[in-house]
């Protein structure tokens, strides 16, 4: 699949970043298998572990509007190559799908993508309850 237009919106999200402290911008666009996309920025705070990462921020978004199924989800931030999420933000993503495409990406330049779960392979989960 083409993601050039998820990064170029992960890439325009990310000019809203607020980051007055890391000047780490990062920015995320969320695609949901119905099409829809949703976009994150990283939101920073003097108290540190109140810091919003971007892919944490646009996934909140995309579940606040009730979706719940995603196909991929860009990120894009400083540096001169793809930077992927932090394990934070990994574990976020696994919770809805192994499968989700990651597509990372430098400020300029092309992407690189991976699935979810090739990036965070012992992802923490719950065992469903036998019923």
């Amino acid at each position: 699949m083409d993601y050039r237009k998820l990064v170029d919106l992960a890439r325009k999200a990310r000019r809203n970043a607020y980051c007055p402290y890391s000047r780490f911008a990062v920015g995320a666009a969320v695609l949901t298998t119905t099409g829809k996309v949703y976009t994150g920025v990283n939101v920073e705070n003097a108290s540190f572990g109140l810091t919003m990462c971007a892919e944490r921020t646009a996934l909140g978004r995309a579940v606040s509007e009730g979706e719940r199924c995603f196909a991929a989800i860009a990120v894009v931030a400083g540096g001169k190559r793809p930077v992927p999420p932090c394990g934070a933000c990994l574990q976020a993503i696994v919770e809805f799908g192994r499968d989700i495409d990651v597509v990372m990406a430098a400020p300029r330049g092309s992407h690189t993508v991976t699935k979810a779960g090739e990036l965070l392979p012992c992802s923490f989960v719950l065992a469903k309850a036998n019923k």
